[in-house]
């Protein structure tokens, strides 16, 4: 696809988080272009901002999942969640591209002073949650933590069926979770790319393999679309599964393991580019219920930069191969 220059330099007229990716993979900037503006992350807009907010015991709102006193207080009683704590927080800022450097001493702060609001286990050994190891596995690698608990976790906890469900560890479920799933897939896959460890490919392509054989967006029992949810895009997403970004995970697959898209993900691909407006962005959806420390993009129904970043590189990825 080749985007209209006005449309690129709306993209390109942007916090630098999201700019340098436009400029990367849009844009066809050389690396010291992009890599200049993702250096600056860090000390202007959404990074910068985000990493004034960390408190000095290492975690952002005074907890690990969920901010301080969030049990005891009304905000409980609100829909969705807050996403000011630790966990969320670190998520934000590797995704940014935020250089780890930035971050000097905070895996060693968190070792000390974070524990999980589960059984009060300690922060980089993980908890029961499959999403929320799946972004302390990642965010520990980023970060140069020891998370060797977790890396044997996730292969002893992939369910029969090819994945994972938040809910198994409960035992509310046997059944994998398209959710769980392709969080689980984006942690294991963030952690090779950051390791060179490659120890936990195979159960990472297991639960590919099972979102790939439903084609992104079916229930495997009826061949009926699994929820709402799987069509509708909204940045930031969180913990929500959507195709959108699904493709955006199989894209990552591709680049690292110079392998051309699935042919299973046809349908889905037709999903996003029927999305797509006619001016060539993508609308936001309704974003997540919770408090956030600011806002990173739009309200509902507005043309969203974020989208239009990964609707833009996914439709790219695949029509190139085709």
């Amino acid at each position: 696809m080749t985007l209209d220059r006005p449309v690129l330099d709306w993209l390109l007229d942007s916090d630098p988080a999201l700019r340098w990716q436009v400029e990367r993979d849009l844009a066809g900037a050389p690396p010291a272009t992009w890599e200049a503006t993702r250096a600056r992350v860090a000390e202007e807009g959404f990074g910068a901002e985000l990493l004034s907010l960390q408190g000095a015991d290492g975690q952002w709102a005074g907890g690990a999942f969920f901010p301080a006193g969030f049990f005891d207080s009304p905000e409980r009683d609100l829909p969705g969640q807050p996403w000011v704590a630790t966990t969320w927080s670190l998520k934000d800022l590797r995704e940014w591209g935020v250089d780890a450097a930035r971050l000097e001493g905070t895996a060693e702060k968190l070792a000390a002073n974070s524990r999980w609001e589960y059984d009060d286990l300690p922060y980089w050994g993980g908890e029961v949650d499959v999403c929320i190891n799946s972004y302390t596995l990642a965010s520990g690698a980023w970060l140069g933590a020891d998370v060797s608990r977790l890396v044997a976790w996730f292969p002893e906890h992939r369910l029969a069926d090819g994945g994972w469900n938040c809910e198994a560890e409960e035992g509310d479920s046997v059944r994998s979770s398209f959710h769980s799933t392709l969080n689980a897939c984006r942690g294991m896959l963030a952690y090779e790319r950051m390791t060179g460890d490659t120890s936990m490919r195979a159960a990472r392509q297991g639960g590919e393999e099972y979102l790939l054989t439903r084609r992104l967006m079916y229930r495997a029992s009826t061949g009926e679309l699994v929820g709402e949810f799987a069509t509708r895009f909204v940045y930031p997403n969180r913990h929500r599964y959507s195709v959108l970004a699904a493709l955006d995970h199989f894209r990552d697959v591709s680049l690292l393991e110079g392998t051309p898209p699935d042919s299973r993900v046809t349908e889905a691909i037709d999903v996003v580019r029927a999305a797509r407006q006619p001016d060539g962005t993508w609308l936001q959806t309704t974003p997540l219920a919770g408090r956030t420390w600011f806002d990173v993009d739009v309200p509902e129904g507005q043309p969203s930069k974020w989208l239009t970043l990964v609707g833009t590189r996914v439709l790219d990825w695949w029509d190139a191969a085709h």
